[in-house]
């Protein structure tokens, strides 16, 4: 069984929210137009000046992925 992935874009400054939330449907986009089998999109708040916008994907649909959209970290996803 492949590890699921979480992928992350971070976002800094007092725009960080709403660019992470737009990033989110540009993720989606992404995952309708491409048919990726995604584990879910979202945001998070790190601090007041710092939002992620991730995505959930299992590892062996990961690479095209990553290099399609340069996330600029990933970690495991937790559930």
């Amino acid at each position: 069984m492949d590890r699921k992935l979480k992928l992350i874009w971070d976002f800094k400054g007092p725009d960080a929210e709403r660019t992470s939330q737009h990033h989110v449907i540009h993720l989606n986009e992404f995952i309708e137009r491409d048919q990726i089998p995604s584990l879910g999109t979202g945001t998070q708040q790190i601090s007041q000046n710092h939002h992620i916008a991730f995505m959930g994907i299992e590892e062996a649909a990961m690479p095209p992925v990553r290099d399609a959209l340069k996330p600029h970290r990933g970690q495991l996803w937790v559930e």
